[in-house]
């Protein structure tokens, strides 16, 4: 597996890729409206095909990573490329690494925890403000049949060493 830089080029092809895989290249976080596709980010490619996709978003000596999603799950693409994002983040001096998920989505957060995320926020009724202000067709139920509602905030602190994370990725 490898890992690359987006382009502009890679622009529709980003596009494409969360569409099939997300339902959409539009995500919204904390109240903001994000176009997945023409923001920075990686790819994880493997034997020449494209399996996963990493976004960010820099401000304020932070890095959001806005989405991450893989063709398949289990394959060590989403760890590779937060490996990645977490290097950059750490390039530009950042001192956290954060994003949100819904809080339907357990896999999400058991994948995050896993990697030395730690949860830090619970935005009550931030996904039922989105679905009314900037997304309506974000769904009302998630996986399980959870209703959709909250914003869950995790976050790395990139002042530590970052050796917590690893070690606990090398052991899986």
């Amino acid at each position: 597996m490898s890992v690359h830089e987006l382009t502009s080029g890679d622009a529709h092809w980003a596009r494409a890729f969360l569409e099939t895989v997300a339902g959409s290249a539009r995500m919204v976080s904390r109240g903001r409206l994000h176009q997945c596709d023409r923001l920075p980010g990686f790819y994880a490619e493997e034997a020449g095909v494209r399996t996963a996709l990493l976004t960010y978003r820099l401000d304020a000596g932070e890095m959001e990573v806005v989405a991450l999603y893989a063709a398949e799950r289990g394959r060590g693409y989403g760890t590779t490329l937060l490996a990645a994002a977490a290097a950059r983040a750490r390039e530009h001096g950042c001192r956290r690494l954060w994003l949100v998920t819904t809080n339907d989505n357990a896999p999400a957060l058991r994948f995050y925890e896993r990697r030395g995320m730690r949860r830090v926020a619970v935005h009550s009724g931030a996904v039922d403000q989105a679905r009314r202000d900037l997304k309506p067709e974000i769904p009302r139920l998630g996986m399980g049949g959870v209703p959709i509602r909250d914003e869950i905030e995790l976050e790395i602190d990139l002042r530590s060493d970052g050796r917590q994370a690893q070690s606990q990725e090398a052991a899986e």
